[in-house]
């Protein structure tokens, strides 16, 4: 009895993977031992790099809020703590879209940051 292989399924696997890696260079992209390493590597690095995604996310609205605020006189720190303790509750998402789309209310925002931190 001859010996069974199941070249179909094996080759469509092997050309899956070779497929996924496209774009690769050299034999990453063309044989499908090295094919192989290179997607697992790939999709290691797109797990951790999800979750850098979102720390670089932060930095950059972090970055824009301390400018636009900056401009209107007060830093950064002295802005978040004053925005807390006057009670508003945005998040650094929306703060940096407002310091870079509408520059008046993120201007009023400051204004009461301010006057919260003056109570003291």
């Amino acid at each position: 009895m001859p010996r069974t292989t199941n070249a179909p399924a094996s080759r469509r696997r092997r050309q899956r993977v070779i497929k996924a890696s496209k774009g690769y260079r050299g034999n990453r992209s063309k044989l499908f031992r090295y094919a192989k390493d290179a997607q697992f590597q790939a999709k290691t690095w797109a797990t951790e790099h999800r979750r850098y995604r979102k720390r670089d996310f932060r930095n950059l609205w972090t970055v824009r809020i301390n400018i636009a605020s900056r401009n209107l006189g007060i830093t950064y720190s002295r802005f978040m703590q004053g925005l807390k303790k006057a009670g508003v509750s945005l998040n650094r998402k929306v703060l940096a879209e407002l310091a870079v789309h509408d520059a008046n209310t993120f201007a009023a925002l400051v204004e009461k940051a301010k006057a919260s931190l003056g109570k003291n």
